[in-house]
């Protein structure tokens, strides 16, 4: 049986102390997605571009848009997405909050950036057949959008 338990990640090949807090790790992360809205072609840059669109950081911009005034997005915008993804507000309630909360709050987004690329990994559409899954076979369950992940250690 596998381990259900979070697979232990070197943080260190992600630039990231041992256990970073949860709003550095935030941080670190939305300097990437923002890189990637700038720098990184359209495959990378357009489902940040949806993500911001979807919690309503830019309502007013079309895709299209938001894709042609790219560079005028900034580190703020991206922080608010990460908040509102993760249920709060507004990015400054979020890191008056966030370091209260568990770390793997934030696997979706260690996932994100192939924090567990070492491990083996099993896709399933929904949560009840992940749970049925993991009850027989273990593994460790990352809710990624309506999809979970089982990384298997």
């Amino acid at each position: 049986m596998w381990s259900t338990t979070p697979p232990v990640i070197d943080c260190s090949r992600y630039g990231l102390n041992k256990a970073p807090e949860n709003t550095t790790f935030l941080r670190r992360y939305a300097r990437q997605l923002l890189r990637d809205i700038r720098q990184a072609p359209a495959s990378r840059a357009l489902p940040v571009l949806r993500r911001l669109i979807t919690q309503k950081v830019t309502p007013e911009l079309l895709l299209q848009d938001l894709y042609a005034v790219r560079d005028s997005i900034q580190l703020k915008h991206v922080l608010h997405m990460l908040a509102r993804e993760l249920g709060y507000p507004a990015w400054e309630r979020c890191k008056m909050e966030i370091d209260r909360q568990p770390v793997s709050m934030l696997d979706r987004y260690r996932l994100d950036m192939g924090m567990y690329a070492d491990y083996q990994q099993n896709w399933f559409a929904n949560r009840a057949s992940a749970d049925a899954w993991q009850a027989e076979h273990g593994g460790y369950l990352i809710q990624y959008g309506q999809q979970v992940v089982a990384v298997l250690q």
